[in-house]
């Protein structure tokens, strides 16, 4: 009998965390209902600082607070269903490569990340800058999101699977990830908030910020990889 290949995995793997979420909607519901709540939180805090308050350049960092803790509450999910019905162990009885089992379930948690940020980034735009408007440039701000979506579903899927059997794994998995997504935070808020503003050198700032979040992925995601088969078999 063939043995089946490591693209055979991955789509077996990848199919199970999709359908299983489309089956439930646990995941995209909580971060959904997550972020719409933030949005909520953030207009009743800001309506009240008046008119002096410069909205455009606090937008990114806004935004991105947002993506950020509600990715934080979906990756807590991420291997909830494995943990609670043993499936993680039976998974890894399977003869293959471990670091198929992040590469499916990173995709996962990529695609989850990005309907969200489909339904709240509108919302966003609608509530905080439908009356100051936007530069035009703002069609870039799409680029550090996707970047940086990248970055936390992979950095994420590790600390996740590290935390899993952690007491207070909430927690823990806060204080590992907000730390280690510092510096690709820095560099997507930079970027978005240079389109969004606009101005002479948002070019400039813009490749800068999106050259250091890009490399910042690849070489975090790549050690991800690399340490994910001790990870997840220890």
């Amino acid at each position: 009998m063939k043995k089946p290949s490591t693209w055979a995995h991955y789509k077996a793997l990848l199919r199970k965390d999709l359908a299983q979420e489309l089956h439930t909607k646990e995941m995209i519901t909580s971060m959904g209902l997550y972020a719409l709540l933030v949005l909520v939180v953030y207009g009743a805090s800001l309506a009240q600082a008046g008119s002096e308050l410069d909205i455009q350049q606090m937008a990114g960092g806004l935004l991105w607070v947002v993506v950020l803790f509600t990715s934080l509450l979906g990756l807590n999910r991420s291997f909830s269903h494995e943990k609670e019905n043993g499936c993680l162990e039976s998974i890894l009885l399977v003869p293959m490569d471990r670091s198929v089992i992040f590469l499916a379930k990173a995709t996962a948690n990529l695609v989850f990340l990005l309907i969200v940020e489909v339904i709240c980034v509108p919302l966003f735009f609608f509530f905080f800058l439908g009356t100051v408007g936007a530069a035009e440039t703002w069609p870039l701000m799409f680029a550090p999101l996707l970047v940086g979506t990248i970055g936390i579903a992979g950095i994420g899927t590790l600390l996740s699977t590290i935390t899993i059997n952690t007491r207070g794994k909430d927690v823990m998995l806060a204080v590992l990830f907000i730390p280690l997504m510092f510096p690709l935070l820095w560099a997507c808020v930079s970027a978005t908030t240079g389109v969004l503003v606009g101005g002479e050198e948002v070019m400039e700032t813009f490749t800068t910020s999106m050259a250091l979040a890009g490399g910042y992925d690849v070489i975090m995601i790549l050690v991800s990889w690399v340490l994910y088969d001790f990870v997840v078999s220890a």
